[in-house]
């Protein structure tokens, strides 16, 4: 109930008179969430802080948005007001449970990847993963890019600092340094940045659509490896066929997927008391690390 009515509070003080009532809306972890009645026209989506990490959060998510649908092509919500406080999207449905359902999202995300290759790492500016900010200095060098801005970011972070020891900071070093060892060297595309399965929804004509991006300019296997690590649902195993079949991936990518995935277990490790597993993973991920060979 409280955060039904901050929401109600934000929409009407953004002059949104003709809300009439928001429900809440269950999915987001960092924001409130909830879906506005509004009299003569269609609900809408709509989340919020109370307690905004800085001005510029949804401005960067409707930015990220934009660019998704009008550089890779992909389906987003229409963004009806990005404020401070505020962002107030169109609605979308929940995703289909059907393989065709998947085999189209391997397409659109096989099009967003490879129609956006782009000669640099990075975005025009930062933008936000949850509660923190996504570091988007741009690189030429997509391993040290990965290194310093996907995964040593993180160590500063209090909750990083506590979970992890000497030794598994050490062992993130060591990895860091090996990456061009460990991962193939791809060129930049514009991704998602934040797509686990939660993300993945469909339009009111039951097409792919994706929401709450974090989007940079860096290696696809980022996007690749959150679906693969978030428990997609059976019938998304159609989706990892159908994607590499499309991109030409070779027959080693799922074994690359915890080291890639290593960055989205440091940012929820960072952000929240309850890591689901994010800690057990990264300490199994960075065991082969520990100690020099």
């Amino acid at each position: 109930m409280v955060s039904t009515t901050f929401l109600l509070e934000c929409l009407l003080r953004a002059g949104m008179r003709e809300v009439v009532a928001v429900e809440p809306a269950a999915g987001g972890l960092a924001a409130l969430a909830g879906i506005a009645t509004r009299r003569g026209a269609p609900p809408v989506f709509v989340k919020a802080f109370d307690d905004p990490p800085a001005d510029d959060v949804f401005a960067a998510e409707a930015e990220g948005l934009a660019a998704l649908r009008e550089l890779g092509g992909a389906a987003t919500p229409e963004v009806i007001l990005a404020d401070r406080e505020l962002l107030v999207l169109s609605m979308l449905r929940p995703r289909p449970s059907s393989e065709t359902f998947w085999e189209q999202f391997a397409h659109a995300l096989a099009r967003l990847h490879m129609s956006t290759t782009h000669p640099r790492f990075g975005w025009h500016r930062d933008n936000w993963l949850g509660r923190r900010r996504q570091i988007n200095t741009w690189g030429d060098d997509g391993f040290a890019f990965f290194a310093q801005h996907r995964l040593l970011r993180w160590l500063g972070e209090p909750r990083v600092e506590a979970a992890l020891d000497a030794a598994d900071r050490a062992a993130l070093e060591r990895l860091c340094h090996r990456l061009p060892d460990l991962l193939p060297d791809r060129p930049a595309c514009l991704t998602h940045g934040d797509l686990w399965a939660q993300n993945v929804m469909a339009t009111p004509d039951g097409r792919p659509a994706l929401i709450d991006p974090a989007v940079s300019y860096t290696w696809a296997e980022v996007d690749l490896a959150h679906v693969w690590s978030t428990s997609p649902p059976p019938e998304a195993q159609r989706f990892f066929a159908v994607y590499a079949e499309l991109t030409a991936l070779d027959g080693d990518w799922q074994a690359r997927m915890p080291i890639v995935q290593l960055r989205q277990h440091l940012a929820v490790l960072a952000q929240f008391d309850d890591d689901w597993g994010a800690g057990d993973q990264i300490r199994a991920t960075l065991a082969p690390f520990r100690t020099r060979t």
